[in-house]
């Protein structure tokens, strides 16, 4: 029989589903958890069996203004549906997951598809709308470290010399480093006039630390007795991602590209074998996406997955469904 159920993070059926199917870190409880902890969301899992198969998709719930309805959406990530290889399976899980969402007061479902695991985006289609927004950029860790050196632009291996030849060195896992980077995180974030909620504070980065424990490592450029900046990213069987990279105010001499390069040596040496540095803003090729690809030669399609789960309270919400509504900002209401 099948059997779909929205789990709390301290379900053991969580952690038992994700051990049959093929996951990253954004699929794990303790991040799922630590993302709500940002944004005030409820973290659950939705969980469909059936069969000896399972799918799983994370999610945090929110209220919707001035409604007693909620809406759900991903954590920040990578989150998608992992699920056993079985296209009709993920229709029919689809299809639960609307309807189970729907009896809890859910409006809306959004979800990021994870560019690098396997996933079946026709029957996810069948139950809403999934919208291509561009490609994202990986390192082959299974390479030799020559070859990662030629798919490396030739600017940028000139920079990595040039960083190497004023002194920058690249020290792991050094957290005693860890507040001086985190004020360089914020410098950048003042540089490029991001939002006020990508100012995580001190406490959020030192949860983080306790609650990915192994799994998030942190490389920090130094000069002399100067933090230049760094790359804090996840390590999660064998798929590494960069999660934030900054650099502080003063001249930096090409940290940022020596960071990427020491950063895919370490993971290719402890045995990862993709390095996975995302995309650019929303998916689009921009000038972030370009610096990205002249790193490595890996392209993925990025996709979300939007779904309507109560169709009469949308239509209160946002009116009728429209092909602007369904495939740009989502949801309309927000």
């Amino acid at each position: 029989m099948a059997d779909a159920a929205l789990l709390s993070p301290q379900d053991p059926a969580w952690m038992e589903a994700l051990a049959r199917v093929r996951h990253d870190i954004y699929h794990t409880p303790e991040y799922v958890r630590l993302d709500a902890g940002l944004t005030g969301g409820t973290p659950v899992a939705f969980r469909y069996a059936e069969a000896g198969r399972v799918l799983l998709v994370p999610l945090l719930l929110r209220p919707v203004p001035d409604t007693d309805l909620q809406d759900a959406t991903s954590p920040y990530g990578y989150p998608g549906p992992v699920g056993s290889h079985d296209s009709a399976f993920w229709s029919r899980a689809a299809g639960a997951m609307t309807e189970l969402l729907c009896t809890q007061g859910v409006v809306t479902a959004f979800a990021r598809l994870h560019p690098l695991l396997p996933l079946h985006r026709e029957a996810l289609a069948g139950a809403g709308t999934v919208v291509q927004h561009g490609e994202t950029v990986s390192m082959d860790l299974t390479q030799t470290a020559d070859e990662l050196w030629s798919q490396t632009h030739r600017s940028h291996r000139n920079q990595i010399n040039k960083a190497k030849r004023a002194g920058v060195e690249i020290v792991f896992d050094d957290w005693d480093l860890y507040s001086d980077w985190i004020d360089t995180y914020h410098a950048t974030m003042r540089r490029v006039g991001a939002d006020e909620f990508y100012f995580f504070g001190h406490d959020h980065f030192h949860r983080l630390r306790t609650a990915l424990r192994d799994h998030v490592h942190l490389a920090v450029a130094v000069n002399g007795d100067r933090v230049l900046g760094g790359n804090l990213f996840f390590e999660y069987a064998g798929l590494m991602h960069t999660h934030l990279q900054s650099t502080s105010d003063a001249p930096v001499h090409y940290a940022d590209k020596l960071l990427y390069h020491e950063v895919r040596l370490w993971g290719r040496a402890r045995g990862n074998t993709v390095y996975h540095l995302g995309g650019g803003v929303g998916g689009s090729a921009d000038s972030l996406f370009r610096y990205k690809s002249q790193f490595g030669s890996g392209r993925h399609e990025f996709h979300t997955w939007r779904v309507i789960t109560d169709p009469r309270s949308f239509e209160k919400l946002a009116g009728v469904p429209t092909p602007e509504s369904l495939t740009g900002r989502f949801p309309p209401y927000r």
